[in-house]
């Protein structure tokens, strides 16, 4: 994702990324699976809302769930932003156009069965829920600053989505059977983004190795998921890091360390600029640290927050 006006990719490199990006796209559409979200949901839950009585409180959660459902819900519902953002920086006709609006129609999906399912079931409040989805899609969100290049589009995106599919997957954990059922059902398309875009950005590592690993370090080191516009995102934040659906250990071993070392093999990388060779050592430096966080958070966390 990327702040309106970046640069884009022309010559040669912009024909190495839309190449890549066409076998990536194939490669989506044959594993992505079609569902529904009214099958989801357990509409036998539900009754009507009576608009001249005060609504009851919504029914109690485990500590934690409310928090990763108001920010998982939230964020989701943000999409419009991040495709005006995204749809600005690739041609309409290109190949990426068209993904940027699969991937779209597929994230609308997101939003539409996460918030039926707590509509019927009551598990937020309502009234607050939309309060927030209007400010937070009013709000927008622009991460980074203006002039990143697509490099650090894709980046974010292939960190951004694994970081969702995790907290999703996780805070389906929390729930009944039916609300695990739908945030597993999104959390596999969350899976599936992440692949494309992190096997993107290593098709850009192959083609333009320096300018990469510079948005790489620009990216993880400036790291901030899509919900922390939330308004008051921080103690959201905290309550979801202390039932152990996302923390700083999380961040580090599911989707940093893999990320990079696994996939990327950032330290492996040969024939670096001396400005990206900077960019490695700092972002490595950056890593080392949160290894050591997330080290500390492993030993002194309860159970729950360890797993």
């Amino acid at each position: 994702m990327q702040p309106a006006g970046a640069d884009r990719l022309e010559g040669p490199m912009a024909e190495a990324l839309d190449a890549a990006a066409a076998g990536l796209y194939a490669r989506h559409m044959a594993r992505a699976k079609e569902w529904f979200p009214h099958q989801l949901v357990p509409w036998d839950r539900g009754r009507a809302f009576d608009p001249a009585t005060a609504e009851e409180a919504p029914v109690d959660l485990p500590a934690g769930a409310a928090s990763a459902l108001w920010v998982g819900l939230l964020t989701e519902d943000n999409l419009p932003a991040y495709y005006g953002v995204i749809s600005a920086v690739f041609p309409y006709e290109s190949v990426m156009g068209e993904w940027t609006r699969r991937w779209a129609a597929e994230e609308h999906r997101h939003s539409i069965v996460i918030r039926d399912w707590i509509t019927v079931t009551r598990s937020l409040d309502l009234v607050a829920l939309e309060r927030a989805r209007m400010r937070q899609v009013t709000t927008g969100f622009q991460p980074g600053g203006r002039g990143l290049s697509v490099y650090d589009g894709i980046v974010y995106l292939t960190l951004q989505e694994l970081a969702t599919r995790i907290a999703h997957w996780n805070t389906g954990d929390l729930l009944d059977a039916s609300g695990q059922a739908v945030l597993r059902r999104v959390a596999a398309d969350e899976n599936l983004h992440h692949l494309f875009y992190r096997d993107l950005t290593a098709a850009a590592l192959a083609a333009d190795p320096s300018a990469v690993v510079e948005a790489i370090d620009r990216q993880v080191c400036g790291f901030e998921m899509p919900g922390a516009g939330i308004g008051d995102f921080a103690r959201h934040a905290g309550a979801i890091a202390a039932i152990g659906v996302y923390d700083f250990k999380v961040h580090y071993e599911q989707v940093v360390a893999p990320v990079l070392g696994t996939h990327w093999r950032i330290e492996e990388l040969t024939g670096l600029s001396a400005a990206a060779e900077a960019a490695r050592d700092h972002l490595l430096a950056h890593v080392a640290r949160l290894r050591r966080v997330a080290g500390r958070i492993g030993a002194q966390a309860p159970p729950q927050q360890a797993r």
